[in-house]
């Protein structure tokens, strides 16, 4: 059934909310865990659909799994299954990762093409031609399904990858973990999911040197002892906490948010202050306060980490909408994902988008309630925050889908005295 949110904005907001598991590093997580035999015991999961996507998907494997409340037990002892489920694979696209650990397993997949967010042309090239050089071959002919076979097991290799994709990174650090010989992938992608992907296969018992580094070296083992039921805390979510960061700031807003990592975000602290957000950064918590001056137009512009991440950037076009001058938004990776800005616009944001990948924002422009489309997880979470700022009511469709990747969002929210609430549709 389709939900809606119903939003009346236009007032600040008032105390703390908890950043959750990464949604980032909790898929590639789970696909890893096919590697193991035993049981595994993922810890701080966030109750977001995505995961329940993969978990379905990993129960038709033949994946046991129980889940109390945010930690998952897995055991794959019981996996005999090569071929996820066709209908839930294209379902969504973190299902790709299913790729390198099927593989590794069994030394053939088959699949169709993911599915997911529409964001823009999202090529799965760089991760065949990486499983390529690890000894797969790849079909990619039979009615949209996509075979891969390694029938003399997968071997090390050097692996330059064509771009620094994340989940192109994940997937041949999950295959090589069981490829005879040594790896090394160069141009890695270093976000923080992989390195925690990195973190839990290294103490599954898998050899793996160069965490977060664009080099990473691989020493193959047959199997992954995975002692003692591999336990494993999932890192907090980046992506989670700066949202929240720009939507307490765009409300003008009294805000802790916390659990979060600063390190993980620094590019993106750094565009709040350059666009003046009263801020402070702890240990652990980011703090926003009610601004003391008139916010300024920036250029803000995602890139290869550490630079402000692709998903981190969408929310701030909304507080590009109250800073004073011309800011640039420039999304340098997907070329299908400035369609939030023409949301935007339905609620009197002075904006146009240049091209496929850059839109300019002149502010500050009063905003008010409109019906609007949620694109895309985070397309939808920057209009729920767009809702949270505009005058009058706004109703944001397809709510589900920003469920994907933010757990009982309107809860939280109304825990700071949101008038948040969800309809049916």
């Amino acid at each position: 059934m389709a939900e809606a949110f119903v939003i009346r904005g236009g007032k600040p907001l008032n105390g703390e909310i908890e950043v959750g598991g990464s949604k980032n590093a909790v898929l590639p997580l789970l696909s890893a865990s096919l590697l193991c035999d035993g049981k595994v015991v993922f810890r701080n999961v966030p109750l977001i659909r995505d995961v329940e996507a993969i978990l379905e998907i990993m129960r038709g494997l033949g994946s046991y799994i129980e889940r109390r409340d945010h930690e998952v037990f897995i055991d794959n002892s019981h996996v005999k299954s090569f071929e996820p489920n066709p209908e839930l694979v294209r379902r969504i696209r973190g299902s790709v990762l299913l790729f390198g650990a099927l593989l590794a397993r069994f030394g053939k997949v088959k699949m169709p093409y993911p599915g997911g967010d529409v964001i823009g042309a999202r090529s799965l090239d760089t991760h065949f031609e990486a499983l390529r050089s690890l000894g797969a071959t790849v079909d990619e002919t039979s009615n949209h399904f996509i075979s891969l076979e390694a029938p003399s097991g997968l071997k090390g290799a050097k692996i330059v990858l064509a771009e620094s994709s994340v989940t192109a990174t994940e997937n041949t650090i999950i295959a090589a973990a069981l490829a005879e010989g040594d790896t090394v992938i160069k141009l890695a992608a270093t976000e923080p999911h992989v390195q925690d992907l990195v973190t839990f296969l290294n103490s599954a018992g898998a050899q793996i040197e160069g965490v977060g580094m664009p080099t990473i070296r691989i020493r193959g083992t047959p199997r992954l002892e995975c002692k003692n039921n591999a336990e494993h805390n999932i890192i907090v979510d980046s992506d989670e906490a700066m949202s929240f960061a720009v939507l307490a700031a765009a409300t003008r807003s009294d805000v802790v948010i916390k659990p979060m990592n600063p390190d993980f975000i620094e590019d993106g602290i750094l565009k709040l202050k350059t666009i003046g957000v009263n801020l402070e950064v702890g240990d652990s918590f980011l703090k926003i306060s009610k601004p003391t001056t008139l916010y300024k137009a920036a250029k803000i512009q995602s890139g290869l980490y550490p630079k402000l991440m692709s998903d981190q950037l969408p929310p701030f076009a909304v507080l590009a909408t109250q800073a004073l001058g011309t800011s640039l938004i420039h999304e340098w990776m997907y070329e299908g994902r400035l369609g939030y800005i023409n949301e935007l616009i339905k609620m009197g944001a002075n904006a146009i988008i240049m091209d496929p990948h850059r839109a300019l924002i002149i502010g500050p422009t009063p905003l008010r309630g409109a019906e609007l489309r949620s694109l895309d997880i985070r397309s939808g979470m920057t209009t729920l925050i767009a809702g949270l700022v505009a005058e009058g009511e706004t109703i944001i469709n397809e709510a589900q889908i920003i469920d994907r990747g933010y757990e009982r969002i309107e809860e939280r929210l109304q825990a700071l005295g949101a008038d948040i609430k969800r309809i049916s549709a």
